[in-house]
């Protein structure tokens, strides 16, 4: 409105605002109102901005090889940069003039002749084999090029991802280096087969000296079952031996054993014969009711009570009536049951 208008730039841009030529503000970042009929705007990026290259180039020796990489670098001076190079804005917020679009392509010429230099003092192999020390170097020259240090630009980084010779040349200095691991390849082949036949040869000597010794240990297991067996026969023997002497003398034993039974018992029957003589030649004067008087004495009651019994049976005729209680007869069964359960 009247000319006036609103900026309001991003945090990673250095903005100046120029009046009548003169800077009469400047920041990273800065929102304000101006008038646009009366004022240029400068914006400079200050932000780290990431690269990337990739290019060809000759060695000392004349091969060709491919750098790729990737260059960091920032604004550190906006000043300076916005002096030599025009970053004025349009009022849409975009680039007036194409200087900010070729930054990179002089940020990037300025590391390819850096690498260019470095590769004309360089052999192919001592590119190939030292590419830390390649991209140390280019850091450091391109970190102190006049070039860049008079727009302001400081190198953050430069990192050297891959170097590739050509694809002949690649297959030339891979060659010896193929050739060497199949020789070991081969080597190693070799020297597994020899170990395979050796590992073979050892497998079978000591199989062969197991089976000796296996041998041996039977044979020796064969004369001690031999020798054991000598030695039970020979015990077996004695055992027979003693024991038929044994049997011997228990025969012997056994005929004195018999001898003197047999006159022990010839003895006893003498006693019990004279005894019995004794007895008979005692009581041969006696009648039946004495020897039965003479017995009454050692009989227990119930034998008294069953000659009772025989007496009254043998004299029937003469009894007219009998009674016999049952305490009687209880009292008999109960002495009955008692002295079986005794015996």
């Amino acid at each position: 409105m009247f000319g006036f208008r609103y900026i309001k730039p991003a945090p990673g841009r250095y903005l100046f605002q120029y009046r009548n030529g003169s800077v009469v503000r400047e920041g990273v970042g800065l929102s304000f109102w101006y008038f646009a009929p009366r004022s240029t705007l400068v914006g400079v990026p200050v932000t780290a901005v990431e690269t990337p290259f990739m290019f060809e180039d000759v060695t000392r020796d004349f091969q060709e090889v491919t750098l790729q990489g990737q260059v960091s670098y920032r604004i550190a001076d906006p000043g300076r940069l916005a002096r030599q190079l025009d970053y004025s804005l349009r009022p849409n917020g975009q680039y007036a003039a194409e200087d900010p679009e070729r930054l990179p392509l002089r940020v990037l010429n300025a590391v390819k002749a850096t690498f260019r230099n470095l590769l004309q003092e360089l052999d192919l192999r001592d590119v190939l084999q030292g590419t830390e020390r390649l991209s140390v170097a280019a850091h450091q020259s391109v970190a102190a090029a006049a070039s860049l240090a008079n727009l302001g630009i400081e190198i953050m980084a430069l990192d050297l991802l891959a170097v590739k010779p050509n694809p002949e040349t690649a297959r030339a200095l891979e060659a010896p280096v193929r050739e060497e691991i199949l020789k070991q390849a081969d080597d190693a082949t070799y020297a597994r087969r020899n170990a395979a036949i050796e590992q073979e040869r050892t497998v079978k000597e000591n199989e062969l000296r197991s089976e000796l010794l296996i041998e041996q240990k039977k044979r020796q297991v064969r004369e001690t079952e031999a020798e054991s067996d000598r030695v039970l026969r020979e015990k077996r023997q004695q055992i027979e031996a003693q024991d038929l002497v044994g049997k011997i003398r228990l025969e012997q034993e056994n005929a004195k054993l018999v001898q003197l039974q047999a006159q022990n018992q010839k003895q006893e029957a003498d006693a019990r014969a004279y005894g019995v003589q004794a007895l008979v030649d005692a009581v041969k004067g006696l009648d039946a009711r004495s020897l039965q008087a003479l017995t009454l004495g050692q009989v227990t009651p119930e034998m008294l009570m069953a000659l009772g019994f025989q007496n009254i049976a043998d004299n029937a005729a003469k009894i007219g009536e009998l009674n016999v209680s049952p305490d009687l007869l209880r009292r008999l069964s109960r002495r009955r049951a008692r002295n079986e359960s005794q015996k």
